[in-house]
């Protein structure tokens, strides 16, 4: 069997797309051929390495102190026989420092410990730990009462005190204290003043942190550690002159005793934050040619600074060459800020390198270590390794963070294992970790979609008791997802779970939320929650009371509920009656009844409200019923009562063409402008499209070119329309052809869009590739998503990956990719017979919430 070292020698190792590597098996059959590493090969391997870093009789400590009460506990650990010293206390805090009631559980015993006392590391180390877990609270608490515990002895309570307090953040209290202990006459030792020294510069203290280490050189404490945070003074101050002269000053004379590898690292990691790498790099060369001091904290910081910065082959460069020729080896934290930036970028092979080195030079793994392993194997497709670890997480005692949380869902739900991915997301959210709205809204509609709504409901339930998210923003998305996949129940589900536990829905929930019901046409529900929305104090859209108005038009006998719907809505003292009037006429025009807009129509003049916008909501409404004798004979009266709105004849005009009379139109168009009223840019777009649409395309030309001559813009919807119909048949090119011969007065933008019909039908001989294309579009009218979309069809019909190519295109420009997008692809390859990638598009395209097209589902 091959160790992963011959893999990595090899460079066949891990598998990505781009071929380089694969980790599929882990043995060669003959001399020669490519090692491939066994799935149980390569768990073995990264077992093996994680459990390097157990300590079995200290997961025997923490397993007693978790699961056991206080006296059964001390009980527990009497019977271990440890002999209780500072250095094992450290080393067992160290040890599951992120557990922090355990440490306080075992800090508490061992001070109880007969022969021990606690000592300042020891105090330090805990209080570290509670300030690392930001329990703040419970780490003054602590402070305040710790001299009631027996496991004070011998260490100075005011220094303590200074200590604990310096560590929580809260310098003034710990000056305050410290300024009690020297009004009565004690003092803190070296250690308690470096610790207040240090918090005084990370807070910011400058102003006290001079006359503090000038106390410190006066009571002979001054060393190494003085040095190393004046330079961090110097440094976090932009002071960087002065931090020079003093690190200058510790090479000479008596001073360079105390001159350590950290204030070097100091001034280093200070140079670098203000752009002055190459300063940096000399320093680091000047201090070691110098031979006195240790490089290894500057090595650090220059590794760390300079992948920070981005200069990551430079920090690569730097490492190797150091460990040539010094045999520098770093630690874990430095190998985790390389491997951690390695896999950002998607170098996988460098970064397998530095692991495989780590396991080489015994480098313990830490749980950030073993977490950027499972997010490379997430990365290079090899879910069935990273769930084996992941699984194993207990046995090694991995701590799973919430970027490894996050690829390892995405990863599931990629290879379509919903059921997995639900599994790992709940235990994310037991351990703290919610992963990110997007993949929990990605899960619960998957789970919805493949039928599975107890497990989606059961999923909402377990995020709501944990109060993972207490504004509901999440949730509101969910609803509204499912609202868009005509999912309204579920939505609705979640929306009476939220209003059970007093958690009040936003005002976009209601609205997707009776949007969905008004177009599922269940009337009643979408009345009701639009009243409880105006209950709870939400102004619904007009658009939205028109929505509830068109579905509640829709029922059968619905005048009863209409005019008691109206009746309310006229009571709310927010809308003003004529408002309320419009919607209620508007949605009945939109539930194509007519008869019940004029009705409210009449109602609205007999108390008293007249307005010519009435009347045009009232003739649209027949327009929309393709009712056109009795619109025209409406218009017949309201042009004579309202001649000079021009918006009554554009009305009319684009309402004709909707009900496919482009005939009636293109007559009102003629007498629009004889009466001196100019046409919207929309009756034209209208017209032309109509004309398009019943292939009498020299009428549309003509209203172009007509267009064109009044100095109206050729707009993307009327350029849309030419190029959808030239993709169709070269029929419009030879409309336009004919016409061109015998129209002498051809504007230049009409000119132009002819010449981008016949290259985008074919009829004009030339080898346009699709940016030349794109370049001719932009020439006449803007490109929208709809023009990116008709382009996507055209290099489909060139082939496949000219398609992809293309889609690619869009999305590294910034266009969002639509249903019709995703469509167009899928239906390229699966009518090309390659259903495996069409399988795989449809899958993306179904995790964007987007379905097939009538079409392309015949074709699947």
């Amino acid at each position: 069997m091959l160790t992963l070292r011959h893999a990595r020698k090899s460079r066949a190792y891990l598998y990505p797309s781009s071929s380089l590597y694969t980790l599929s098996s882990f043995s060669t059959s003959s001399i020669g051929s490519t090692p491939e590493i066994h799935k149980n090969g390569a768990v073995n391997y990264f077992r093996e390495w994680f459990m390097s870093r157990k300590k079995p009789l200290f997961d025997h400590i923490f397993e007693i102190l978790r699961t056991q009460d206080d006296f059964s506990a001390d009980s527990s650990l009497s019977r271990f026989n440890l002999h209780i010293s500072e250095t094992l206390v450290l080393d067992v805090l160290n040890y599951e420092k992120n557990d922090v009631l355990s440490c306080l559980k075992f800090f508490d015993w061992s001070g109880r410990q007969r022969g021990f006392h606690h000592t300042r590391a020891t105090f330090n180390a805990i209080f570290r730990i509670l300030s690392k877990a930001k329990l703040m609270a419970l780490m003054l608490d602590f402070l305040k009462h710790y001299m009631k515990q027996h496991y004070v002895h011998n260490v100075t309570y005011h220094g303590i005190l200074v200590v604990g307090y310096a560590v929580a953040g809260r310098c003034d209290v710990a000056l305050q204290v410290f300024g009690k202990m020297r009004f009565s006459g004690t003092d803190l030792d070296g250690f308690a003043y470096h610790v207040l020294l240090n918090s005084l510069v990370e807070q910011g203290y400058f102003d006290v942190v001079e006359t503090l280490a000038r106390e410190i050189r006066t009571r002979g404490y001054q060393n190494e550690a003085t040095h190393s945070i004046m330079m961090k003074s110097f440094s976090k101050q932009n002071e960087l002159e002065k931090g020079e002269e003093y690190l200058r000053g510790l090479v000479v004379g008596d001073n360079m005793a105390q001159l350590s590898g950290s204030a070097v690292a100091n001034f280093v990691a200070a140079l670098c934050k203000n752009n002055q790498f190459k300063k940096a790099g000399l320093l680091v060369e000047e201090f070691r040619k110098m031979g006195t001091v240790s490089m290894e904290p500057a090595y650090g910081v220059w590794i760390r600074e300079l992948v920070n910065a981005g200069k990551l082959d430079g920090a690569l460069e730097f490492l190797k060459d150091k460990r040539a020729v010094e045999g520098y080896v770093p630690d874990v934290f430095r190998y985790n800020t390389l491997i951690c930036r390695l896999l950002r970028e998607n170098r996988f092979e460098d970064m397998f390198d530095l692991l495989v080195e780590m396991k080489e030079k015994e480098i313990l793994p830490d749980d950030v270590t073993m977490n950027a392993v499972l997010c490379l194997l997430c990365k290079v497709g090899r879910m069935d390794i990273a769930m084996d670890l992941y699984n194993s997480r207990e046995e090694f005692g991995l701590s799973v963070n919430c970027m490894a949380y996050n690829y390892l869902i995405n990863t599931l739900l990629g290879d379509v294992s919903v059921d997995e991915a639900y599994r790992v997301l709940r235990n994310s959210i037991e351990q703290g970790y919610f992963p990110g709205e997007k993949t929990f809204l990605i899960i619960a509609d998957s789970l919805c979609r493949e039928g599975k709504q107890d497990k989606m409901r059961e999923l909402v339930h377990f995020t709501l008791d944990r109060n993972i998210l207490p504004n509901n923003v999440t949730y509101d998305k969910l609803i509204m997802t499912l609202c868009k996949a005509s999912r309204v129940d579920d939505g609705y589900w979640v929306h009476n779970l939220l209003n059970s536990l007093n958690k009040a829905s936003r005002k976009g929930t209601y609205t997707n939320l009776v949007s969905g019901f008004s177009k599922s046409n269940r009337a009643e529900i979408a009345a009701r929650l639009l009243l409880e929305m105006q209950e709870k104090g939400y102004t619904p859209s007009h658009k939205l009371v028109r929505e509830v108005i068109s579905s509640i038009c829709k029922k059968d006998d619905p005048e009863k509920l209409v005019y008691r719907f109206l009746e309310v809505q006229l009571a709310i003292r927010k809308l003003r009656p004529i408002v309320v009037y419009f919607m209620f006429i508007e949605g009945a025009g939109l539930a194509k009844k007519p008869e019940l807009a004029r009705q409210v129509h009449e109602m609205m003049r007999r108390s008293g409200l007249i307005h010519w916008k009435s009347d045009l909501l009232l003739l649209q409404s027949y327009l929309k019923s393709e009712k056109v004798p009795h619109a025209l004979h409406l218009f017949q009266d309201l042009s004579v009562r309202w001649r000079s709105k021009r918006k009554l004849w554009h009305t009319m005009i684009v309402g004709l063409c909707k009900a496919n009379k482009p005939k009636h139109a293109a007559e009102l168009l003629v007498d629009m402008k004889s009466i001196k009223l100019t046409p919207s840019i929309q009756c034209y777009e209208e017209l032309i499209k109509s004309y398009c649409d019943l292939q009498q395309y020299h009428i549309a030309v003509d209203l172009v070119n007509e267009m064109t001559q009044m100095g109206r813009p050729v707009t993307s919807f009327i350029g849309n329309v030419f190029l959808l119909h030239a993709l169709k048949s070269r029929k419009l090119y030879n409309a336009w052809a004919t016409y061109s011969s015998y129209t002498h007065n051809l504007t230049p933008t009409s000119w132009m869009l002819g010449h981008l019909i016949g290259v985008f039908s074919g009829c004009v001989e030339g080898d346009y590739d699709v940016e030349e294309v794109e370049k001719l579009i932009g020439q006449c009218f803007n490109i929208d998503v709809y023009t990116n979309n008709m382009l996507l069809r055209r290099s489909s019909m060139h082939g496949m990956e000219h398609a992809c190519r293309f889609f690619d295109r869009l999305c590294e420009r910034g266009y969002e990719p639509n249903r019709w997008s995703y469509d167009i692809i899928v239906h390229g390859f699966a009518k090309d017979g390659r259903n495996a990638e069409a399988r795989k598009w449809l899958a993306e395209m179904i995790r964007k919430g987007f379905d097939l097209t009538d079409a392309t589902q015949r074709i699947i």
